[in-house]
């Protein structure tokens, strides 16, 4: 078997080094040439692939890493903003807890209140309608009272003119007027 050498040449094609009976042919020979030419190309090649393979890739990884750690903020903030939210949540609830309990407590209040000022204005209109009725008893006792003054007024002229008219002596005028002062005081009394 013959030791074939290749390279690869910029063009694209490969080249093979066959070792001559002449120069030796027992082994493996290096032509300095076509290692320079290899190694170019195999830099050359490197720096295409670094430009249009790996540089775009090493960006698209970047912006993909970006975009995961962005992520991973924004559900972190979005997990911190949710705690904040059910934190300001039961906050407003326990609030509006708060402020019911004291709008049932100030209605409590004002309904005492105004029980209160319902028994009190009841309790000045009995004063007044008793006032009012003791004043209208007060006021027919008094007509009473004057009706009667009038009538046992009446009665003693009445009972004067009778005397006068019989013509009796004093002391029987005076026992008249005594009778009549007794009927009357009797009568009024029933």
């Amino acid at each position: 078997m013959v030791p074939v050498a290749l390279s690869l040449i910029s063009t694209g094609t490969l080249v093979g080094a066959v070792p001559s009976a002449a120069e030796g042919g027992a082994g493996l020979v290096f032509n300095g040439f076509w290692i320079i030419i290899a190694t170019a190309n195999f830099i050359f090649f490197l720096v295409l692939i670094q430009l249009f393979a790996f540089g775009p890739i090493s960006r698209m990884l970047s912006e993909r890493r970006g975009r995961i750690e962005q992520g991973l903020r924004d559900a972190e903030q979005a997990r911190r903003d949710r705690d904040s939210a059910a934190q300001e949540h039961l906050a407003a609830l326990s609030e509006a807890r708060r402020e019911a309990s004291e709008i049932v407590v100030r209605a409590q209040k004002a309904a005492a209140e105004l029980r209160e000022a319902d028994i009190s204005a009841t309790r000045e209109e009995l004063g007044r309608m008793r006032e009012r009725a003791a004043a209208e008893i007060q006021t027919e006792k008094q007509k009473a009272l004057a009706e009667l003054h009038d009538e046992v007024a009446a009665l003693a002229i009445a009972a004067t003119a009778r005397v006068l008219q019989e013509g009796i002596s004093p002391e029987v005028q005076r026992r008249v007027i005594a009778d009549f002062l007794a009927e009357s005081s009797g009568g009024s009394r029933n």
